[in-house]
């Protein structure tokens, strides 16, 4: 692993080294290193390009990583992850993706998870992207999540870009069985051209299951933002939306919640607020002796911390 592959895998996973406990690191259209455990089975698909990941029942304090990583320009790909993750478990799984682009060429990774939770299992998964490179090719990621929650399952997503992608269309859907719980959030940030659009849909199919999607984003520049959320409760159950955005200087952004009851006790909430900066915010931090842009990105940390 060279210089540049070593700094796309502690953006998107935090780690400076081969981690613990299973793992798949994809680079460069190629599985280049794995390990498995008692627990944790990965095996390249037969089929197309992917793995599957499969837990046994009860494993617990576990962690599997999965983070791709392209260095070179030029590079498009199209993978499926399938996690298979049995009753009672208590795991966290670490994917996202890294794409350096040095040359002209679009690099690009598309990417498909899904997820098929036992009952009363206990998912965190997290999934970053970053993208860096002086090239003038662009940096594209368009991943797509599928989850499938059973009866008394919990799973948080967090979901994080704040750096260097061009264009991404991000799309998560879930369906959840009784007293499953589902909670995304978000963290996004666009700048120059750039162009993202993330697209929730959530299906409360199980009587008691529940879901709370929110979103915190800013867009700079000359960057587009696109922001769908759609929960349909379909039995007795509670759904939350939320939306909270910052934008900036010549950005545009959209956000477009939808709450569907198709269920007499089915309790659905959404928000969405879009401003700026407040001014008086920037005032206060430059009487501690912050300048205007250093006032600024402070704001910004705090808001997407």
């Amino acid at each position: 692993m060279d210089e540049i592959q070593k700094t796309l895998l502690e953006q998107i996973a935090g780690l400076h080294e081969v981690p613990q406990g299973a793992y798949n690191i994809r680079t460069n259209g190629v599985s280049t290193k794995r390990n498995t455990t008692a627990n944790i089975d990965i095996t390249t698909k037969e089929d197309k390009q992917g793995i599957d990941i499969r837990i046994k029942p009860g494993t617990k304090k576990e962690s599997v990583h999965i983070p791709v990583l392209l260095s070179q320009s030029g590079l498009t790909e199209m993978v499926y992850n399938d996690f298979y993750i049995g009753d009672n478990c208590d795991i966290t799984i670490v994917a996202g993706c890294g794409i350096h682009n040095g040359g002209e060429k679009e690099s690009r990774h598309d990417g498909i998870h899904s997820f098929f939770v036992g009952k009363n299992a206990k998912i965190r998964y997290v999934e970053k992207h970053y993208g860096s490179g002086e090239g003038t090719g662009e940096r594209i990621m368009n991943p797509q999540t599928v989850v499938e929650l059973g009866e008394g399952s919990y799973m948080e997503m967090e979901t994080v870009q704040i750096r260097g992608v061009d264009s991404t269309k991000r799309f998560t859907k879930a369906k959840l069985s009784d007293h499953a719980t589902l909670v995304i959030k978000e963290k996004l940030m666009t700048h120059g051209k750039q162009f993202a659009e993330t697209s929730f849909e959530v299906d409360l199919d199980g009587e008691g299951s529940g879901t709370n999607v929110i979103s915190r984003a800013v867009a700079k520049d000359d960057s587009r933002q696109v922001f769908f959320s759609k929960i349909n409760g379909n039995n007795r159950c509670n759904g939350h939306t939320e939306c909270d955005a910052i934008i900036m200087d010549r950005a545009n952004i959209r956000a477009i919640p939808e709450i569907t009851a198709n269920h007499l006790e089915a309790s659905l909430i959404h928000e969405a607020a879009i401003g700026k900066i407040a001014g008086e915010q920037i005032v206060k931090l430059m009487t501690l002796g912050l300048t205007e842009s250093e006032a600024e990105a402070q704001i910004i940390n705090g808001f997407l911390k």
